[in-house]
């Protein structure tokens, strides 16, 4: 019975690190740009758009097809890195458990 209190407590250790891991993934941060920094997106927890920045030389008329596509390009490079620093916060929260396959239980990254 020892051993199953054991494994109880840290199912529950386990439970908070993924708790505090959460809380710290929903106030990560990451920046992505793209055309060589002419277009820089700051994302924030799952993905929040909190900030486009667009360089000048780009506000010239007919750009605006280039400007969507850089756009796009900078939040799927932020989005990238967002999703890994999430990814790592997570595998340091799951410990040794990261990347087991436990049955009824899900994977932990």
């Amino acid at each position: 019975m020892k051993d199953l209190t054991d494994l109880m407590k840290q199912a529950q250790a386990m439970q908070q690190k993924l708790q505090e891991a959460q809380a710290r993934m929903a106030e990560s941060t990451a920046e992505g740009t793209s055309g060589g920094g002419l277009v820089t997106v700051a994302l924030k927890g799952p993905g929040e758009i909190t900030r486009v920045a667009i360089d000048d030389s780009l506000m010239q008329p007919g750009e605006g097809e280039i400007l969507a596509d850089l756009i796009v390009a900078a939040h799927a490079d932020a989005k990238r890195k967002l999703d890994e620093v999430n990814g790592e916060l997570m595998r340091q929260a799951a410990g040794p458990m990261a990347g087991m396959n436990i049955p009824g239980m899900p994977k932990l990254f």
